[in-house]
């Protein structure tokens, strides 16, 4: 068993990837690339960095630098694999400014690649090897493709783009990342290990944030920050929500920088990082004072949605993530209805605009493209995050009027039952106090 912060060895996950091609290809000979290329040189002290991380090559090969490729290929036999990795070689002046590479000698020697090269040489290395495979599995984008006006204007293809290009166009080139999602989407023993380990942090820093007292955003946020490093997390696992107010009504407000006024609450969503898994935690509290009546209420609302839906996250219930949506728009409307909201029309598409749950692990927002309608089994990690948000508006009960309240957990499904991951973040209330008491 790997290290609790670390991904599976290689032959793990390439065996496992083997297996699923032969079980669902019967094509001859399959090529699975992945690489990711971000490295910038400079010789001035003003040089910003940007801390490298991509997610599919370190999850296939424990490597996590830039400018690499790693290719997997099938061998002669039915269960050979050969794996190729081509990195940055050695060099003593870049890496004074940079840092220290692992070079070509540990590619082969610490990630066990039966084949190494120089990433300079890629070009005539990598031709050979394409030319050969009857199918190409990558993401590698072979073009640009710029989602903005603003970045289509400013977007220009790089050489080592068409390169590549170039020497796939006469190849069968096929989606790695099914491939991949069908992998990462089961979690083992030890990444569920990492995941909770950064799910205590997490919610240990939200308790203890919740028992203060704070008057802006930014400085809950850095307390946040702080707490998940000092208590052994490798820092956040993405740009935290830390909204007053009504920016609570605004999903992905990141902006952070406003005032917390003591009448209002303060909607968090942020998490902990340990070993590249992650924590997703949302709680919503007031920053100075305590629950009013009616966000008591809408908050009690949420909350029981929460943990009836908390309580199916295991494989015995039958579960999709969207039949977990389903079972939370309807517990919601009845709950708003009791509270005086008129939930005709799109009533619930307005107060509860995005959906239940999604897959974490690595990222985020783990697995893209992995479908919700899958039924949930041992292994699968998800959220739990219904949430209502109310618009200033006349439609609404006024008491309610910029309320906005989410409350997620970190899950990891069992056979039986649900494994909190973040049960350490305190979410029970009573009417004017919050309870300091565990899940």
């Amino acid at each position: 068993m790997p290290n609790a912060g670390q991904s599976l060895p290689l032959n793990s996950r390439t065996m496992r990837l083997q297996y699923w091609l032969l079980r669902k290809s019967s094509i001859d000979r399959e090529l699975f690339s992945t690489s990711f290329t971000r490295s910038q040189t400079s010789s001035t002290l003003q040089a910003s960095a940007t801390e490298f991380h991509q997610i599919t090559l370190l999850n296939l090969t424990g490597f996590n630098e830039p400018e690499a490729l790693a290719v997997i290929a099938k061998g002669q036999g039915k269960d050979e694999h050969i794996f190729h990795l081509y990195v940055r070689p050695k060099d003593p002046k870049a890496e004074q400014w940079e840092g220290a590479r692992s070079g070509l000698e540990a590619a082969a020697d610490v990630f066990n690649a039966d084949e190494i090269g120089d990433i300079n040489s890629l070009t005539s290395i990598l031709s050979p090897i394409i030319s050969s495979a009857a199918s190409v599995y990558t993401d590698i984008p072979l073009k640009a493709s710029p989602t903005t006006v603003f970045s289509r204007f400013f977007s220009s293809p790089t050489s080592r783009s068409e390169g590549f290009a170039q020497i796939l166009k006469s190849s069968k080139v096929q989606p790695l990342k099914p491939l991949i999602n069908e992998i990462r989407a089961f979690k083992s023993s030890a990444e569920v290990l990492s995941m909770r380990k950064a799910g205590q942090v997490s919610g240990r820093a939200f308790t203890d944030a919740m028992r203060q007292e704070w008057t802006l955003e930014k400085d809950l946020g850095n307390f946040l920050e702080y707490e998940f490093k000092r208590r052994g997390c490798d820092g956040s696992a993405y740009v935290p929500v830390i909204a007053g107010g009504e920016h609570a009504l605004s999903i992905h407000y990141v902006r952070n920088d406003d005032i917390l006024r003591k009448e209002n609450l303060v909607l968090v969503d942020a998490g902990g990082e340990y070993g590249n898994y992650i924590a997703d935690i949302t709680r919503t509290f007031p920053p100075s004072s305590r629950f009013t009546k009616p966000q008591a209420d809408l908050y009690n609302a949420v909350l029981g949605v929460q943990r009836t839906c908390v309580s199916l996250c295991r494989a015995s219930a039958h579960m999709t993530l969207d039949k977990l949506h389903e079972i939370a728009e309807r517990a919601l409307k009845v709950s708003l209805a009791d509270l005086g909201f008129d939930m005709s029309g799109n009533a619930m598409e307005v107060l509860f605009p995005h959906h239940l749950s999604h897959y974490i692990g690595l990222d985020v927002h783990d697995t893209p493209g992995y479908s919700r309608k899958e039924i949930l089994k041992p292994g699968h990690c998800v959220t739990v995050e219904p949430g209502i948000y109310v618009p200033n508006s006349d439609r609404w009960p006024k008491h309610f009027r910029g309320i906005g309240i989410r409350i997620e957990d970190s899950i990891a499904v069992q056979e039986d039952s649900p494994y909190v991951l973040t049960t350490e973040a305190v979410k029970e209330v009573r009417v004017n106090k919050l309870s300091t008491s565990a899940l």
